[in-house]
């Protein structure tokens, strides 16, 4: 009985080893058949390809019919956009004429007027100025996806990087529609209070002086980070007020215990103010074209295939709270993004009209919050 036992063990074991090899083999054709799928992006640089054109005017569509919601002055403001592909960036809604290294895109348009462009290889994705006015810089979807795509493909043998699913790296388009509102809210910055903005720029050079703290510090900030993640999840608005309280108080006692100095508590301040507002319009806007049943986005936009229509924002949401948990056991400023975020999506829930507030002098996300908890 045993060995008969023994022989049917192995007869199902094989059976299940080669079930799973099929289950690979096939895995691996169809990847391979969906790379052939992957989108080529445009076929000339020197202009904006159609897609990515939409895709601006989406951007530029979401930010004028909902951005006084997400925040006040934010949806008419005027904010020039610069977008780039691998060799080029193009400029749109600049007021006037761009410096000399800028060029009109010949026979081109963009929303009625002409755009222009200027090779430029290593453009970034942040708030720049060109000349004396502040523009919005991000890449094109297209040229995200071949990055992605191009850096997976330098590190993998040839054999896997044939049947690599390289589909499950792509973003859907929502996510740089999000970028680019992102670096459009540090425009909305630099044209409101630009010394404040200066003043964070300036603070990015402690980063590193920063995140040489002993052990200890870090884990008091983990568990500073835990909290706010706790109150974000938090159904009643009274627990996710608790956890408010208990973030501060944490904050508080974090910064007596390590002795924390004067210049790094600012540098804690102003790092939330710039950068986890920004994340905090970023996902603001896509959360709001998720659940105003009215706005309507482009019917060009039916033509991209990585548009979700916002129907995604709740997978992101959660993608969002996970990425704050491990942000926790991570150094660097994109802790603050997230504490930043967290505090602003908080003072929506317990002090509505903080907006109005927050660009007022010495004042910061803790601040504001602090005072809501107050009332």
């Amino acid at each position: 009985m045993a060995r008969g036992r023994s022989g049917k063990f192995r007869r199902i074991s094989c059976g299940v080893v080669l079930g799973l090899m099929v289950l690979c083999l096939v895995g691996a054709g169809i990847s391979a058949w969906s790379n052939r799928s992957l989108p080529q992006g445009p076929e000339a640089l020197d202009s904006f390809d159609p897609l990515d054109k939409t895709r601006l005017e989406e951007t530029l569509h979401l930010k004028s019919t909902l951005g006084e919601a997400v925040w006040p002055g934010l949806g008419q403001a005027n904010i020039p956009v610069s977008l780039h592909n691998q060799q080029y960036s193009f400029l749109t809604g600049y007021p006037g004429r761009p410096p000399v290294d800028w060029e009109v895109v010949p026979g081109e348009e963009f929303a009625g007027q002409p755009y222009y462009r200027k090779i430029d290889e290593e453009a970034q994705n942040f708030a720049i100025q060109v000349g004396d006015t502040w523009v919005a810089g991000m890449a094109t979807k297209s040229e995200v996806d071949r990055f992605i795509v191009e850096l997976f493909r330098g590190f993998l043998p040839p054999v896997i990087e044939q049947i690599f699913p390289y589909r499950l790296l792509l973003q859907p388009t929502e996510v740089q529609i999000g970028g680019v509102l992102h670096e459009s809210f540090h425009v909305f910055q630099a044209q409101n209070v630009p010394a404040r903005l200066e003043a964070a720029e300036k603070a990015h050079r402690l980063g590193e002086r920063y995140w040489s703290a002993d052990s200890k510090a870090i884990d008091l900030w983990k568990e500073e980070m835990n909290l706010l993640a706790e109150a974000l999840e938090a159904e009643p608005d009274e627990e996710a007020a608790e956890l408010a309280r208990q973030f501060l108080a944490h904050r508080q006692s974090r910064r007596q215990q390590t002795g924390l100095a004067p210049e790094m508590i600012e540098y804690e301040r102003l790092m939330e103010w710039e950068e986890g507002i920004a994340k905090y319009v970023e996902l603001e806007f896509l959360r709001q074209a998720f659940e105003t049943q009215d706005y309507q986005s482009l019917q060009a936009m039916k033509n991209d295939p990585s548009f979700k229509a916002y129907q995604t924002f709740e997978q992101r949401w959660k993608q969002e709270i996970i990425q704050m948990k491990l942000s926790a056991n991570q150094e660097g400023e994109v802790s603050f993004y997230q504490t930043g975020m967290a505090q602003a999506f908080l003072l929506d829930r317990l002090g509505p009209g903080w907006k109005t507030s927050a660009f007022g002098e010495n004042l910061f996300l803790e601040d504001l919050l602090k005072e809501a908890l107050s009332k």
